[in-house]
């Protein structure tokens, strides 16, 4: 096996960015106190886009026996007391993301928009595209799902059928 700088040469092909690049965004979270980085990178579908879009996560601060952490939200001043309203939901959806109650209490700090901080960004964040869909996947999906009643089902079961057929074999998981 020959070595490059010092890490064995990897002879598996292409790897995903996520996965390169894993490390690092783990070690930037977690001098923020996040511990799981998926709430960082995964925020607008944790949280749903329209509180996305008001609000970004700035910190966790863990208490000194461990139990019940504060996570920061950063927002606009005329979106606190919308953000201030949904903090129940929030904390919810944070916590299932931990997948226990790691998080006891939310905290909003407010900024403005644009100006004060170094390198702020803009709270709403960039759309979600998705790749071109294949009639022919699209048609294979439909027809895997006619034999359901309800449309809701139905569609929802189309669409899941059409992201499994259009994954690519050679993948994984």
């Amino acid at each position: 096996m020959s070595v490059t700088q010092g890490q064995p040469r990897r002879r598996r092909g292409f790897e995903l960015a996520s996965g390169l690049l894993r490390n690092q965004i783990r070690s930037a979270g977690e001098t923020r106190g996040f511990a799981v980085s998926r709430l960082l990178t995964h925020w607008p579908e944790i949280v749903g886009q329209e509180v996305a879009a008001m609000a970004r996560p700035v910190k966790v601060s863990y208490a000194k026996g461990g139990f019940g952490a504060t996570l920061t939200l950063l927002t606009t001043g005329a979106s606190a007391p919308i953000l201030q309203m949904q903090i129940p939901a929030i904390r919810e959806r944070v916590n299932a993301c931990y997948g226990y109650n790691a998080i006891s209490r939310i905290s909003v700090t407010q900024t403005a928009p644009t100006g004060f901080a170094e390198g702020q960004v803009a709270f709403a964040p960039a759309p979600m595209t998705s790749p071109p869909r294949d009639p022919a996947i699209a048609r294979a999906a439909t027809a895997l799902s006619d034999g359901v009643h309800d449309a809701d089902l139905r569609s929802a079961l189309a669409a899941l059928a059409e992201k499994v057929l259009s994954r690519p074999a050679n993948r994984k998981g």
